[in-house]
C-alpha cells in the first residue's frame, strides 16, 4: 500500500545530518491537524455515549426535545475537547540542538523538559486508523531509563509522518562504527503469512476464549438478563451429560479464543519487516490498523532471546527477543512489546535471524553447545511438581475429613487430574537445562510452558551471583546468575554442578569470578 500525504506546514530548516539545529533556533509546533483528529475521536464517544442516554430520555418527553436535550450536550462535550486540545497544540512546542532535544507544553503552567541527545535510544512512531488517515504519526523519544515518572521519554501527539522520519533520522543518526558497507543495511526478515498458523497454538487462545465468556456474563449483567442467558443455556443442555455439556462450552469458548488470536495476530503483525538501517540501527515495522516503528541500536544490542512457548515448541517455531539496553516499557504504553525482533516463525527462520542480527555466520543458540545439567536437578524439579500438585489435594482431603466426603472426592479427582500433568512438565524442565559457551557468547536454557534460550555477550557481562539452598548444597548443585545492564538485567543457570558452573563462569567472564574461587595448589 502506498500512502500520499500533504506537505509538512511546517518545515524544518536545512541541518546537516549529525549537527543538529542552532541554538537559536525557532520553536516547531505540533501539526495541525491533531486538533482534527481529537474532535473526530471525541464525536465517536458522544455518539456512543448520547444513543444510551437518548434511550432513557425517551421515555418521560417527546423525541424531539430529548433529542435536542442529546445533541446539545454532544455540542457542549465535543467543542470543550476540542478548544482544549486546540489550546494545547498551540502551546506546545519543541525544537532540536546540538545537544539536547527540549519540549515546552503548559498554559498557566508552563512545563519545559529536555533530553540529551548522546543518551537517546529510541524514537518510536505509531499511528492508528485515524492518525494514518490524516497522515499524522505520533513520536516517542525515549533515552531508555526506567524512572517511572516518564521523565525519560518525550511525547509529541502528533506530526506529519514526513515530520516524523525527519526527526527519527537525525535522532539516531550514529556513525557506522566500522560496519562492512556490504553489511550496515538491508532487510532482514519480512512478512510470511504462514506464521499466522502459530496464533491458534499460543497462550493467548485460551485466555482469550475466558474473556470472551466472561464478557458475555458481564454484559449479561449489565442488562439484567445473565438470568436468562444461564437458563436458556441450560435448555440447549438439559438431556446432554454433564461432562459433554463442559467439553461443549469449553470447545466453544476455545474456538472464540482462537478467532480473537487469529485477529490479535493480524492487527500486531501484520506488514511486519526487520530492517538494518545505515548508521548500524535495527527498525521494526509492524500493525495493520495500528502502525509501529520500533528502533533498536546495534551498539545496545548485548544479545538475543529464543523464546519457545510450549505451543508453538511442539510445531517446531520460535520468536526473538533482543537483549539490549535501554529497551524498558514506557510507563504510559505498558502494553507495548518493543523487544520483539521476529514473532512466532519456524525454528530455522528464528536461527537465520538471530544470527543475521548478531552478525554471526551461524546462530549462537545451537542446542548441540549446551551443556546438560546433574540428574539431582531432575530430583529437585520432581520433589516441587509433586508438591506443587498434591497440597491443594492435601488441603481438601483435610476439609473433607473434618467437614464433609465430597470433599475428599474432589481430592481424589485433583490428583488424578494434576500429578500426570506435573510429572511431565518437571520432566521436559531438567531436560531443558543447560548451558554453554558459543564464541563470544555464554548461553543459558531453562523454562518448559516458556522455554528460553539467551545468548548473551560476555562482555556485557557485569557480575555473577552464586546462590546454593540447604538442599542445593545437599546435592551439590548451584544456581549461577549472570547480570548485566541489558535485557531482563539478569539470566539464570538453576541447578547446575558446583564445580562445573564456577568453571563455567570463570571460562565465560575470564578474571571477573578468578578472586573469589578457591584453586588447587601443589
Amino acid at each position: 500500500m502506498i500512502e500520499r500525504t500533504a506537505p509538512d506546514p511546517h518545515p524544518a530548516p536545512a541541518v546537516t545530518p549529525g549537527e543538529g539545529v542552532p541554538p537559536g533556533a525557532p520553536w516547531r509546533r505540533l501539526h495541525r491537524r491533531t486538533v482534527l483528529a481529537r474532535c473526530l475521536v471525541m464525536l465517536g464517544v458522544a455518539g456512543s455515549a448520547g444513543l444510551p442516554v437518548l434511550l432513557g430520555l425517551l421515555g418521560g418527553r417527546p423525541f424531539w426535545q430529548a433529542l435536542a436535550w442529546v445533541l446539545a450536550g454532544g455540542v457542549v462535550l465535543v467543542g470543550a475537547v476540542t478548544a482544549a486540545d486546540g489550546v494545547r497544540v498551540h502551546r506546545t512546542g519543541y525544537r532540536i540542538g546540538p545537544e539536547r532535544v527540549e519540549l515546552r507544553s503548559g498554559l498557566l503552567l508552563v512545563k519545559r523538559r529536555s533530553l540529551p541527545r548522546e543518551r537517546i535510544r529510541s524514537v518510536d512512531l505509531t499511528a492508528h486508523v485515524l492518525l494514518r488517515l490524516l497522515g499524522l504519526v505520533q513520536v516517542r523519544i525515549g533515552t531508555g531509563e526506567h524512572t517511572g515518572s516518564g521523565e525519560s521519554t518525550l511525547l509529541l501527539d502528533a506530526v506529519s509522518r514526513t515530520e516524523a522520519e525527519r526527526l527519527r533520522g537525525e535522532l539516531l543518526a550514529r556513525p557506522p562504527a566500522g560496519v562492512p558497507d556490504a553489511d550496515r543495511d538491508g532487510t532482514i526478515a519480512s512478512l510470511d503469512p504462514a506464521w499466522i498458523a502459530y496464533a491458534p497454538v499460543s497462550f493467548v487462545a485460551p485466555l482469550l476464549g475466558g474473556a470472551a465468556a466472561g464478557a458475555v456474563m458481564q454484559v449479561s449483567e449489565w442488562f439484567g438478563a445473565q438470568a436468562e442467558v444461564i437458563a436458556w443455556v441450560g435448555d440447549r443442555f438439559a438431556e446432554t451429560p454433564l461432562v459433554w455439556t463442559i467439553l461443549v462450552l469449553a470447545g466453544a469458548a476455545l474456538l472464540a479464543g482462537v478467532v480473537g488470536a487469529l485477529g490479535l495476530w493480524v492487527e500486531m503483525w501484520w506488514n511486519y519487516r526487520l530492517e538494518r538501517e545505515n548508521g548500524g540501527t535495527l527498525r521494526i515495522r509492524r500493525g495493520l490498523l495500528t502502525s509501529r516503528s520500533v528502533s533498536v541500536e546495534e551498539r545496545r544490542l548485548r544479545g538475543v532471546d529464543l523464546v519457545e512457548p510450549l505451543g508453538v515448541r511442539l510445531f517446531g517455531a520460535a520468536r526473538v527477543d533482543a537483549v539490549a539496553t535501554g529497551l524498558v516499557k514506557d510507563a504510559e504504553n505498558e502494553h507495548t512489546d518493543r523487544k520483539t525482533l521476529l514473532p512466532v516463525a519456524p525454528r530455522a527462520v528464528a536461527d537465520r535471524v538471530a544470527a543475521q542480527v548478531l552478525r554471526e555466520p551461524a546462530a549462537p543458540t545451537d542446542p548441540s553447545l549446551l551443556t546438560g545439567h546433574p540428574r539431582a536437578a531432575r530430583g529437585r524439579r520432581l520433589r516441587w511438581a509433586l508438591a506443587t500438585a498434591l497440597a491443594p489435594a492435601l488441603v481438601l482431603a483435610v476439609l473433607g475429613a473434618l467437614l464433609t466426603p465430597v470433599l475428599l472426592w474432589i481430592a481424589l479427582g485433583w490428583a488424578a487430574v494434576a500429578v500426570p500433568v506435573a510429572v511431565p512438565l518437571a520432566l521436559d524442565a531438567y531436560r531443558n537445562l543447560g548451558h554453554g559457551i558459543s564464541g563470544a557468547y555464554l548461553l543459558t536454557r531453562s523454562g518448559t510452558v516458556r522455554r528460553s534460550t539467551v545468548a548473551l555477550q560476555r562482555t556485557g557481562v557485569i557480575g555473577w551471583t552464586v546462590r546454593r539452598s540447604l538442599f542445593q548444597r545437599r546435592a551439590g548443585l548451584l544456581t549461577l546468575t549472570a547480570t548485566t545492564a541489558a535485557g531482563a538485567g539478569a539470566y539464570h543457570v538453576h541447578d547446575a554442578d558446583a564445580s562445573e558452573a564456577l568453571a563455567f563462569a570463570s571460562r565465560a567472564v575470564p578474571a571477573l569470578l578468578d578472586p573469589f574461587l578457591e584453586h588447587d595448589r601443589p
